[in-house]
């Protein structure tokens, strides 16, 4: 094991940067079906700077900002003439943004830009972003210091407007990428960002199906930062079917490397998926063999007793997955968007709710439940 490297001294992801075509479908989605409040908007002079006009939503700690191209030449222009919609940038709190610039400059980090600052209101706004081998995704570093608004240009409404988070989602729990090849992103999360392992897995949906002429296969490894709990997972596609992969056709989709899919973590799984479904909120199916398969694989995984029901498990297709002593985890994976709103420009990006019951993991069985979700939903899709 190589020595550990010194803290760049995150404190928390603070927003996803989701750049789109359509700022107005965005809000229906994410003020509509996720109940998330919209609370701010750029400014007439950053849109107009930034050629790009930008909202913000929040759910508890989940910041999504919304940006669509006004005119030509602005970041999310140049991301959507390469890719669909999808995130652009993942905006992390640092503690010291001098501290990280030298530490991520001085490891081979790649930074975009010098440390910015701007003084208003008696507080300091800080950043700078890099390059990542997230295929076009940056990442920002952000240090506030009594500083009001989430970025310089950004005007908070007198009052929310939409949603009121009334599904409990609290803060993102991780963000996962899909990758062609995935070693050197681990090796940069390692050696330039500072993060540690934290959990992996190999297989491949022919070790169900011994027969499959076809099939997918992923490898899987969850990087994470100790000091926050910060978690990235990352997947790569896994041969022998290495082109049918599901990881290989988000590639193939998104154009390129990205965030395949970002965790909310909720408080109440069940009572959040039923009223989503109520309001048209589409999740990926989960098949009926898996609830009945549920009893015997949660005696194996050494969990036996859980507290939710089964049925109501089975009826809101809720996952189950742990590593014993009662602990465990519940989770659901939305539709994709491409799927969400029947628009291939959408793209593959979608998001997972999560409820954690003691189970820091990733659950290995839903990861092959989810898979094999995705891989049915492709093939009706390609069909």
């Amino acid at each position: 094991m190589s020595a550990k490297v010194e803290s760049i001294g995150i404190k928390r992801v603070e927003a996803l940067h989701y750049y789109v075509r359509d700022l107005e479908r965005s809000r229906r989605f994410y003020t509509e079906k996720l109940d998330f409040q919209e609370i701010a908007a750029s400014s007439p002079e950053l849109t107009a700077a930034a050629a790009q006009q930008s909202v913000v939503f929040q759910a508890g700690e989940c910041v999504v900002v919304c940006s669509q191209p006004a005119g030509e030449g602005g970041r999310a222009w140049r991301y959507l003439r390469k890719h669909p919609d999808g995130v652009g940038t993942v905006i992390f709190e640092v503690e010291d943004i001098d501290r990280a610039f030298r530490l991520l400059d001085g490891r081979g980090g790649t930074p975009i830009d010098e440390v910015h600052r701007v003084t208003e209101a008696g507080g300091t706004f800080a950043s700078f972003s890099i390059t990542t081998p997230f295929g076009d995704t940056t990442f920002r570093f952000v240090e506030r210091r009594g500083y009001p608004a989430l970025f310089p240009g950004c005007v908070a409404y007198d009052a929310p407007r939409g949603g009121e988070n009334r599904f409990g989602l609290t803060r993102f729990d991780h963000i996962t990428s899909n990758f062609q090849t995935m070693a050197p992103a681990l090796l940069w999360m390692e050696h330039v960002l500072g993060l540690e392992p934290f959990w992996q897995i190999a297989f491949h949906t022919n070790d169900v199906a011994k027969d499959a002429s076809h099939g997918s296969g992923l490898r899987s490894a969850v990087m994470w930062d100790p000091a926050s709990g910060v978690k990235f997972a990352n997947n790569e596609p896994y041969r022998p079917h290495f082109k049918s992969s599901q990881i290989n056709v988000f590639n193939e989709e998104h154009r390129g490397d990205g965030v395949q899919h970002v965790a909310l973590a909720v408080e109440d799984i069940l009572a959040a998926v039923r009223a989503m479904r109520g309001r048209g909120v589409e999740f990926m199916p989960t098949p009926a063999a898996y609830y009945d398969m549920l009893p015997e694989r949660l005696q194996r995984l050494g969990i036996g007793q859980i507290d939710e029901d089964a049925a109501a498990l089975r009826e809101l297709e809720v996952l189950v997955d742990g590593d014993g002593a009662r602990s465990y985890l519940l989770q659901i994976f939305l539709k994709e968007s491409s799927g969400t709103h029947r628009d291939p420009d959408a793209g593959p990006f979608f998001f997972e709710l999560i409820q954690r019951k003691g189970d820091r993991g990733f659950g290995a069985g839903n990861f092959r439940a989810l898979f094999e979700s995705i891989e049915r939903q492709q093939k009706a899709g390609h069909g």
